[in-house]
Formats: structure tokens, sequence, C-alpha cells
């Protein structure tokens, strides 16, 4: 699948980021552990150079795992070095901090591109066959939450770390609009496919439509009918449906279609952005373990609940430049700006994001099309 890659490939990756970004700047003599990788892991730099096609990762039987981990080992023990006799500028410890964002996006990646390539097996196989289930819990009525209005602001503060695309703050004026107190359910979408969400154009964009007549959708991505029951394909193998959890692997286009459907529309990234706050210890994010979407624990708070982890949530916003915005100088500079352009914002982490990367103002971005991600929705509408 083309927007997929080897297990592998993401290591040699990462450690290809940190090796030519860092210990090329930092070591006028340094020579590469490869100069094959140079073109072999690196993912869309092309200001250093030429690139293996995507596509295509999946055929490389070379580097081995095993050298690969060399690899790794190798360029680790260069930067910690480095930090130990405190060798790295300001300007490169902030491009090391950068990589470690950097890797931790391929990290939850890893996961989501291993459940695509074991979704291909038709033996159905699990990534790990101890993964405990999240507990049962029947998900309380979805209500309604006054978002807030008016003239806000947004945007990454400057402390601390953010990617470049968080920022500058900036002034937005937002109308009056609710959102929904939880994320959709997978019950409350298999409504959606009952009364024939999939088979009514008029619930579609016209692009969203075509794409589900070529690909011929009829449910999520791995959602699987087996004896007169949806079951669907994780991490820790076939399991049945659990209807109090959120709906997941949900195209830009099936969750516009869903909002549709139900009356509402998607949120703007502006909305969804003041009514979070932070990750809290109840939030379904990596470290639960679970990795697979949990149905909502707590449902008392006046703010929205699940806005952080489970699904990653879908926007109603294009992924386009705040206002101010300027690119990073040189090579870094291509690591989002040139992305912005066909693509939507996606809000708040998934099961399978690490708590200490995910914040408020975190800008994911996929086309519409995409699915493989754990991709939800949650319904907001105008006052």
């Amino acid at each position: 699948m083309q927007d997929a890659s080897p297990t592998k490939w993401h290591l040699a990756h990462t450690s290809w980021f940190f090796e030519t970004f860092v210990l090329e700047a930092a070591i006028s003599d340094y020579r590469a552990f490869d100069d094959a990788y140079r073109v072999l892991v690196n993912s869309y730099y092309h200001s250093v150079g030429h690139q293996h096609p995507r596509p295509r990762r999946g055929l490389l039987t070379r580097p081995g795992f095993s050298t690969v981990l060399e690899y790794r080992a190798h360029v680790d023990s260069v930067i910690l070095g480095l930090l130990e006799e405190g060798l790295l500028s300001d300007s490169l410890l902030g491009i090391l901090e950068l990589g470690l964002h950097h890797e931790q996006q391929h990290q939850e990646l890893l996961l989501t591109d291993a459940k695509h390539l074991l979704s291909c097996n038709p033996q159905w196989p699990a990534y790990r066959q101890d993964l405990e289930a999240p507990p049962r819990v029947e998900s309380a009525p979805l209500h309604w939450r006054r978002g807030h209005d008016g003239l806000q602001s947004i945007g990454h503060l400057g402390t601390g770390f953010g990617f470049d695309n968080e920022g500058p703050r900036h002034p937005v004026f937002v109308g009056p609009h609710e959102l929904a107190s939880r994320l959709v359910s997978c019950r409350e979408y298999r409504e959606f496919m009952a009364d024939e969400g999939y088979a009514r154009p008029e619930l579609w964009l016209s692009e969203g439509w075509a794409t589900r007549q070529r690909e011929g959708w009829e449910a999520p991505a791995y959602w699987l009918r087996q004896e007169d029951a949806w079951h669907i394909f994780g991490l820790g193998g076939v399991r049945p449906l659990e209807e109090a959890a959120p709906v997941a692997h949900l195209s830009f286009f099936e969750a516009d279609a869903y909002a549709r459907w139900a009356g509402a529309r998607l949120p703007l990234e502006s909305e969804w952005e003041l009514a979070a706050k932070e990750p809290g210890p109840e939030d379904n994010l990596l470290e639960t373990g679970w990795l697979q979407p949990a149905s909502p624990r707590d449902d008392s708070s006046d703010a929205p609940a699940q806005l952080f982890g489970d699904v990653w949530e879908w926007t109603n916003s294009p992924y386009h430049a705040y206002p101010g915005y300027q690119e990073p100088s040189g090579a870094l500079g291509e690591y989002n700006g040139k992305f912005m352009s066909n693509q939507y914002v996606l809000r708040g982490g998934s099961c399978a994001t690490s708590r200490s990367h995910i914040r408020e103002t975190y800008r994911n971005f996929f086309p519409a099309h995409a699915r493989w991600q754990w991709s939800g929705l949650r319904l907001a509408r105008d006052l």
C-alpha cells in the first residue's frame, strides 16, 4: 500500500534523519554509515537528494533488519558522545529535539503500517495475541457542549516544543456552535450503514462518491462480516465489534457523509482547539497499552470527552499555513510546509499516539481518501 512503509524502513529512516541533520552538521569529516542510505531511506527531502520510490519501499530486501539495528546503534553512539562532550550547538540541539518528535511520529506510523500489512494476510494474524481489550461500558447518550465563539486566538504559544505548522498564534473569529460530548460510536455508524448511507450519493461530496464507488467501500476499513455479525481486525487479531467504542478507520469522505446524514457537520480545527486543554489520565493514548479505541470513561464534565486519544478526529479545515507562517530555512523547510495542499487537518491523537507527543495545537494532516490511520469523527453544529 503506497502510504505504508516496512518496519525496518521506519527505523532506518529516523536514524538517517539524525545522521543527516545532526551528525553531518556537527562533524566536519563525518563519514556516513553507508552512502546508499542517503537514497534508500530519504523520505521526501528533495533538497538532500534522490529517494527510493515510496510505493516500492516494501521491495527493499537489503539492508536486513540486523544491519538496520547496527546502523541505529552507530548513530546513537555518536550522538550520545557529542551530547556528553557538550559539542552540539543550540541550533543542533533544536534539530535533535525535532528528530525525537519526528521519531514519535514514526513509532505511531509503525503500528498503523504493521496493522495494514497484517490485514493483507487472509489469516488475519495478530500483531500481539496478549493485547488486553479496553473495559466494555455503555456509551452515554450524545449531548451537545457549547463552544467558545467570537474573537479567539489559536496556535502554539512558542514556549516548549511545537512543530512549525502549529504557529504562529493568531486571532480567529469563531461563530456560535456546539460540539458533541463524545466521539461517534460504532453503533451509531452502523445506523448510518443500515440507512444505506453508502448507497446515497446525496450524502457524499462528489469526489468522495467517486472514491467510494471505485474502492467499493461499504463499511469502515478493517470491518469484517462473519456469521451475520460485524467483527473488526485490530493489532490483537479479529474480535467482535465493540459497538460503544468510537468508530475508526474512516476517510474524510465517510466522516463528512455521516455528519450530513446526522444533520450536523465536522468541526473546524479552531473550534476543536478552543475546546481542548491537555491530555488527561482518562484519555486512551499509547500508554494504556490497549492499541484500540475505547468507549468513553467519563461524560460528567461540561467539556467534550475523548478530545485526546482513541482516534484522530477529522476536521472540516483544509491544511494550510496560518497567517504569518514562514517555512524554516534549508532542507527542514520540507518537513511540513510543502504538504499544505489537498489535505485535511485531524486533531487529538489516537490510541497509538504517545501522551508526551500530543497537545491541543498539534495539526495532523492526510488526504481525504486516507483511512488506514485510526481516524474517526466528532459532530459539530452551528447555533
